[in-house]
């Protein structure tokens, strides 16, 4: 709406959404067309990615995560800067600093939210979570028989410290594709019931064994509660928790439909007591200096506000 009014004052596209900008206070990564161009525009943070990249023609196309230009055969020609805006024509491309940006990427993009196949800040997201799974195989030693992901997010995760341990990787919780990512699920009937349907255990590979199991992330704690239960069903001797990032104690503001903190269980819970209430033998969450070494780059280009509480841009009273 801001922009279209500095539409009508008569300013181009480019310029109105220049003008704009200080309006801008939360996170974006947006994209605005008319018949002449296209323009790419980021916060100041860069906090969600946003990729530019290039078709056989030469002709140009913005994507937010570099998988999906895979998907179109474009070849990825660069990141667009936090505070950058980027004004394709036939004409080619201009880029304009509207604002001097300070990268802070979501460190939960390579935790969870970003597809294992793209590239974020020049580091594979596939690597970067079997760095995960390494350094959690350095940090925790655990006596078991098998490591068991939750697929999909956990696998590179689960992969790396089943390498780096010697511990046997074998996919024995089948997933349901057609079920929705259920830690966003508004209610938690919803949830419970989406879980049932979105994990199968394979009941013969888990009988009698001790298992490592590997979780991207504990947000509520209730789906994670199930899935230990399950394990225990299909008859797995001992379930060790492990989890691939630091406890998440504080709401993601930024574009993602999180719980509120009273929601959170490590909020609330130690991490004795949350072991007890999911129903494990052992729980251990990736120290959050491992996570950081883990991506390869300076913790300082990062926001961890879910796990720090630290945030780059104002979230109002809360």
């Amino acid at each position: 709406a801001a922009i279209a009014c500095q539409l009508e004052q008569g300013l181009d596209l480019p310029g109105a959404i220049a003008a704009c900008y200080p309006l801008f206070t939360g996170v974006f990564s947006a994209v605005a067309m008319n018949q002449d161009m296209l323009v790419a525009f980021r916060d100041p943070h860069g906090i969600r990615p946003l990729s530019l990249g290039k078709l056989h023609d030469g002709s140009y196309v913005v994507a937010s995560e570099t998988c999906a230009l895979d998907t179109i055969s474009a070849r990825f020609e660069r990141e667009i800067a936090p505070g950058e805006m980027l004004t394709i024509t036939t004409d080619g491309i201009q880029s304009t600093e509207v604002i001097p940006g300070e990268q802070k990427l979501d460190i939960f993009e390579f935790v969870y939210f970003a597809r294992p196949d793209s590239v974020i800040l020049g580091k594979s997201v596939n690597e970067v979570r079997m760095n995960f799974g390494r350094i959690m195989a350095e940090e925790c030693r655990v006596d078991a028989d098998v490591v068991i992901p939750v697929p999909d997010s956990s696998i590179p995760a689960a992969l790396g410290y089943a390498e780096a341990s010697g511990i046997p990787f074998e996919m024995n919780l089948i997933k349901n594709r057609y079920i929705h990512r259920t830690f966003i699920r508004p209610t938690a009937e919803l949830r419970e019931h989406d879980l049932k349907m979105k994990l199968n255990p394979l009941i013969d590979a888990i009988k009698g064994r001790r298992v490592v199991l590997v979780d991207d992330s504990i947000v509520r704690g209730t789906t994670m509660r199930k899935t230990v239960a399950m394990l225990r069903e299909a008859g797995a001797t001992e379930v060790h928790l492990l989890i691939s990032s630091p406890p998440v104690l504080y709401p993601d503001y930024y574009g993602i439909n999180t719980p509120t903190q009273a929601e959170l269980i490590a909020s609330k819970m130690t991490v004795p007591e949350i072991r007890q209430y999911v129903g494990a033998d052992s729980l251990y969450f990736l120290s959050y200096d491992g996570m950081i070494a883990a991506t390869g780059l300076p913790e300082h280009v990062f926001s961890a506000s879910c796990f720090t509480g630290i945030y780059p841009t104002p979230i109002g009273k809360r």
